[in-house]
């Protein structure tokens, strides 16, 4: 491997990327050898796509998308498939000064019609004058965005050849670099306005604090790029650090997660990241097959986000694999969201993932996360880090005043990576963002100077006084019962004549009537012992509960979905 061509990416002093884009980073990284590498479900090279000649494809593409009429400061919708033409038009549309607003793509189970309608309503909120998909989705995209006011729609094929000139006023670092939607807005989606100076801030935090990379790592990914750990983590960050990238779509390894770490393996790939459930589904598949000499001892950086970290799938994982040369040592537990670009917190490297064990009573009983006594119930989490360098977290109680290590209240963040604003949505982003300070909507405390993340704020169940993890109850149940898995269960409040009433659904892929109702009490009676809580246990069908594009259990659709049953049997 040759080294990298701009070292100071990772070295330089804080502040020292504000005044760049990641259109300079990728001009930078253009006079290496380093870039893209898109791999089929069966570990076929599809395609590569060096960045030399990403920035050649992309300034071109931009000067069509120009000639084509639209103008600096559109937006444009992109329908995010993990291929080199999506790369192509994020990057075209930096060089024309146009603005990209990644979107999903079809959830495996959320049906035609409701993938159709999401889209529509992200064009709409996004007010795009152009979308593209990959080809096979072009006709999905014609039927959602018809009767839109788009000045272009297709596929990149569908692009007129005729170009502006050729001279493309750069953009300048205040100006949005993209539009990320968040993962969870699936009714009401929001746009979040990210600039190329929190971009640039974020991405350099990232590959230069969190990670420490060098010229000799190399990255493999299969998170999605309308995700921002797939798009901020695995798509831009290692353009500015100057790293190649080896993909798998999100999809194929749903199918073949094996693939990934054959990836790895193959590759020599030193950093990678995934939500829990990713690790979950290796060791799930692991042990229906041989897997030989896979080694994948140069995987210095297992990185855990996304979601809230399981350390017993972690650990599940660390075992499993370490005949094949995985550390413990490898897990770096991370914190962070698309408001702030991507990351808030690492944890130190070669340290692996930290976890503490509190008791569960007194937290529910907003007393503190102490540490448990034999005879308490427990339960564990995981220390994700101190902040970023430049950035600040703080644990604050309902007033806004700032707690105590081991006091539980609302996480908020400050730093140069956060989002300017949610786009034409002023109200939302005033309850967001105060005083500089973004309310993440999480729930948290610091323990030994590091943020520990225990829930999100709306999701938190009150029943007689008592704060109750929805995620303990859904873990508790996928963990004690056979047969379900892990995302199975959603466990969630209603209103009620007085107070609150909890409800669980839960997936059976058993249609006989008698093991759905024994499935039925089994979950209430197990909830009812370890939680001291009545449950309404309502049982569907398999993948019935919904997910957001990242495939994180929606906790609020879920809900929608409960409400909307009992309405239909009224």
């Amino acid at each position: 491997m040759t080294d990298r061509l701009s070292p100071d990416a990772t070295t330089s002093a804080p502040g020292a990327a504000a005044d760049t884009t990641i259109l300079d980073a990728l001009d930078a990284a253009a006079a290496g050898d380093r870039g893209f590498d898109f791999y089929s479900a069966r570990g076929a090279l599809l395609e590569s796509l060096p960045y030399a000649r990403l920035r050649e494809d992309a300034r071109a593409l931009g000067a069509r998308l120009l000639g084509a009429g639209l103008v600096p400061g559109d937006r444009v919708a992109l329908i995010a498939e993990t291929e080199a033409d999506f790369v192509r038009l994020f990057f075209a549309c930096g060089y024309a000064r146009l603005i990209p607003a990644p979107m999903p793509l079809p959830m495996a189970f959320g049906g035609r019609e409701n993938y159709l309608a999401h889209i529509r309503r992200m064009i709409e909120c996004a007010d795009a004058a152009a979308a593209f998909a990959p080809a096979a989705l072009k006709d999905w995209l014609a039927e959602a965005a018809a009767g839109l006011p788009l000045k272009l729609s297709g596929t990149v094929a569908d692009i007129p050849e005729t170009a502006a000139p050729a001279d493309l006023p750069a953009p300048s670092p205040d100006d949005l670099a993209y539009l990320q939607f968040s993962s969870g807005s699936t009714r009401f989606p929001k746009g979040i306005m990210v600039t190329h100076r929190a971009l640039m801030a974020n991405a350099t935090g990232i590959s230069r604090d969190g990670l420490e990379t060098t010229p000799a790592d190399r990255c493999v990914s299969w998170l999605p790029f309308y995700h921002d750990m797939g798009l901020v983590g695995f798509m831009l960050t290692p353009v500015v650090a100057g790293l190649s990238v080896d993909y798998l779509s999100t999809r194929d390894f749903a199918r073949r997660p094996m693939m990934w770490l054959e990836l790895i393996a193959r590759n020599k790939a030193t950093i990678s990241y995934s939500p829990s459930f990713g690790f979950e589904l290796c060791v799930q598949r692991a042990a229906t097959l041989d897997l030989g000499a896979l080694d994948i001892s140069t995987w210095r950086a297992a990185g855990i986000g996304g979601d809230m970290i399981r350390p017993n799938v972690l650990r599940r994982f660390a075992d499993r694999f370490a005949a094949h040369g995985f550390r413990m040592e490898s897990f770096v537990p991370s914190y962070g969201m698309a408001e702030a670009t991507l990351a808030l917190s690492f944890a130190p490297l070669r340290r692996g993932m930290r976890a503490e064990t509190v008791d569960l009573d007194r937290l529910e009983s907003g007393e503190a996360a102490a540490p448990a006594t034999a005879e308490a119930r427990t339960r564990e989490f995981v220390l994700c880090g101190r902040p970023l360098e430049g950035h600040a977290i703080e644990v604050r109680d309902a007033a806004g005043a700032a707690l105590p290590e081991r006091q539980v209240g609302q996480v908020f963040a400050k730093g140069p990576s956060l989002m300017t604003a949610y786009y034409r949505e002023p109200e939302a982003t005033e309850a967001a963002i105060r005083d500089g300070w973004l309310d993440t909507g999480d729930l948290g405390y610091f323990a030994d100077g590091e943020i520990v993340i225990t829930g999100r704020a709306k999701d938190l169940v009150l029943v007689n006084g008592r704060n109750v993890w929805p995620q303990d109850m859904e873990w508790t149940v996928e963990s004690e019962l056979d047969g379900v898995r892990s995302g199975d269960v959603a466990v969630f409040s209603v209103d009620a004549d007085e107070g609150e009433d909890v409800v669980a659904l839960v997936q059976c892929r058993a249609s006989a009537p008698e093991t759905r109702e024994k499935l039925a009490t089994d979950v209430a009676n197990l909830l009812r012992l370890r939680f001291g809580v009545p449950v309404t246990v309502r049982i569907v069908g398999a993948h019935a509960l919904p997910v957001t594009s990242s495939g994180k259990l929606s906790r609020s659709r879920s809900r929608e979905l409960f409400l909307a049953m009992k309405a239909a049997e009224a």
